[in-house]
């Protein structure tokens, strides 16, 4: 017990070190190569945060575990877009930009509905397909594409922000530094991942906790820490695009990207019982969409930040007493 607990406080330590490292090589690199942060949090970023969720969904497909692959993507969504989404407000508003406001944001829509489709019979009900895996692994492919498109035409959009920084400025940038900072920043939440899950689930098997519970909340939220963290950080940083990037682009990826694969491997047994998380998960990111239309225009508030964090803790209280 007292191992577990200390490998759980290692692993935060190397998550906390390699957000920092991920969030500064990154924007870095933004500013270098004159691309907007947000196409960078959308991609490496987010991808790179999204590496625990991975790990640990396919390796529960590949064992036969549908319900901690399949837990782990949506709790991990929920949690990025309640918890840390709503932490990252309430530590500095949120300003959408104009391309995250009418695209990004309904891709994320898009997938979310996706994944309720594809859960609750495209093909077979209660069960996540091979061809579906791949139509998800397409969509996957697509959003990256979209994201090339955006990258080459980084000075049409970014042409204001490209102004902010000087020559001088951007000369001082090594890129070499900064790619092994974002190397060793993912390397770095990788590990500390690993270390954070994998104590946390032998903690909560001793417990005698179910897979459900345990995919949902301690896996969901332990995988969800890379995001958390780099989140948190880019918004302390005042990065707030690196901070919606990626939070939109994990959230994204966890779809496309992680259940694709998975069940592409193996095809994944899907429980109705998680409708009701998908459909809170859809109803998040609705208002998401809608946001920046309504209210405060074009931000996320503190105050949407509280009701955002304090939705999450409801609902992990309901999942822990209905368990």
């Amino acid at each position: 017990m007292i191992i577990e607990v200390v490998l759980i406080l290692v692993g935060f330590v190397l998550l906390i070190k390699g957000a920092d490292f991920l969030v500064d090589g990154a924007c870095n690199i933004a500013k270098k190569f004159r691309i907007p942060e947000m196409v960078i949090a959308l991609t490496i970023v987010s991808i790179g945060t999204s590496l625990p969720e991975l790990v640990v969904s396919l390796g529960s497909a590949i064992n036969g575990h549908s319900d901690i692959s399949i837990g782990n993507v949506v709790g991990s969504n929920i949690a990025n877009l309640f918890l840390i989404l709503g932490s990252c407000a309430i530590i500095k508003p949120l300003i959408y930009k104009k391309q995250t406001k009418y695209i990004e944001n309904f891709i994320n829509m898009g997938a979310t509905t996706l994944l309720f489709v594809v859960a609750n019979g495209l093909v077979n009900q209660n069960i996540i397909t091979r061809s579906e895996g791949f139509i998800l692994l397409l969509c996957a492919i697509a959003f990256i594409c979209y994201n090339l498109y955006m990258a080459k035409n980084a000075k049409k959009i970014s042409k204001k922000s490209i102004e902010k920084a000087s020559f001088i400025e951007l000369k001082k940038i090594n890129i070499w530094k900064s790619i092994f900072m974002i190397i060793l920043g993912i390397i770095l939440l990788k590990l500390g991942g690993d270390f954070v899950v994998d104590n946390a689930v032998l903690l909560a098997k001793r417990l005698g906790l179910s897979q459900k519970l345990i995919g949902l909340t301690i896996i969901a939220i332990s995988t969800s820490l890379p995001e958390l963290l780099t989140s948190v950080t880019a918004s302390f940083k005042g990065e707030t695009d690196m901070a919606i990037g990626n939070i939109l682009g994990s959230q994204i990826f966890n779809v496309f990207l992680i259940i694709g694969s998975s069940a592409a491997i193996s095809p994944i047994n899907y429980s109705l019982s998680y409708n009701k998380d998908i459909v809170l998960l859809m109803f998040g990111t609705l208002f998401m969409c809608l946001n920046p239309f309504f209210g405060k225009k074009d931000t996320m508030t503190r105050l949407n930040g509280i009701t955002f964090v304090s939705v999450y803790v409801i609902y992990i209280i309901i999942t822990i007493i209905s368990a």
